[in-house]
């Protein structure tokens, strides 16, 4: 594996992103179930695909990191906020969020999918999100012509307790379900799913820890930097390829096999 790349650069017009594994112990007491969303075949952007919930970082989500005290890098901040939020407008589930009450879920859901900026929602409740809990673990920023270019910043937290049906923000998803990530990698490799390259490395990163506890360790022994993935010929094949010391066990995929976005 090729191991002299310096840290990618950011492409210009990259578009801020974050997005959420959500993790929780599954009911046969083996690997923690992940919360997975299947994007609508209309969006212009991973369409059909399944992926974890998030999406773009909006300005107040810079209000609210603010708000809430967070004390690291201001755009981590806000991007942390963007996957909680993002989270709560696809998927019903309130993330990080401990004083909201679950029968108070769907019409704060409301509001945010109506436009009300989760800054105003919070200080009329006096509330703070718990940003400190997520652990980031990721950032990647593919750069392919035919799809549009995020820099997608990628967190892990272990679900809350909840009591009401998670439903999918139908404009934007078809479907919501629980699975590991070995689960959801074997559907992808019978074709009942389909995902995109960042997808599918992130899944093959979380299969090699059983339980949330075991893949923050993990995190916190590899660095988090860019990643940009690049095209390199191997052994006559064409691949795509990311860096191998950032903690993926599989780090490149023949290039006919990629799906990018």
């Amino acid at each position: 594996m090729r191991s002299d790349i310096s840290p990618a650069s950011l492409p210009d017009g990259a578009i801020p992103a974050a997005t959420l594994v959500i993790m929780r112990p599954a009911a046969n007491g083996g690997p923690d179930e992940i919360l997975m969303v299947k994007r609508a075949t209309t969006m212009a952007f991973a369409a059909g695909a399944v992926v974890f919930p998030g999406g773009r970082v909006d300005p107040d989500d810079l209000v609210v990191a603010q708000l809430c005290g967070f004390e690291g890098e201001p755009a981590e901040g806000a991007a942390r906020v963007a996957a909680l939020r993002e989270t709560l407008e696809e998927t019903g589930l309130a993330v990080g969020w401990p004083a909201l009450d679950d029968a108070e879920i769907a019409s704060v859901r409301e509001d945010l999918l109506a436009g009300v900026l989760l800054s105003d929602i919070l200080a009329q409740r006096g509330d703070r999100l718990s940003l400190d809990a997520m652990v980031p673990f990721a950032r990647w920023c593919p750069n392919f012509k035919e799809a549009r270019t995020f820099d997608t910043r990628f967190f892990a937290i272990v679900s809350p307790s909840h009591r009401h049906e998670l439903t999918v923000e139908a404009a934007e998803h078809s479907h919501i379900f629980w699975a590991s990530a070995c689960e959801t990698l074997e559907m992808a490799d019978r074709g009942a799913v389909s995902v995109i390259f960042p997808t599918r490395r992130n899944l093959e990163r979380l299969a090699l820890a059983g339980d949330f506890s075991e893949f923050a360790a993990h995190a916190c022994d590899f660095p988090v930097e860019l990643i940009t993935p690049w095209i390199e010929d191997r052994d006559g094949t064409t691949h795509l390829c990311i860096p191998d010391h950032l903690g993926y066990p599989v780090t490149c995929e023949p290039f006919e096999r990629v799906r990018r976005g």
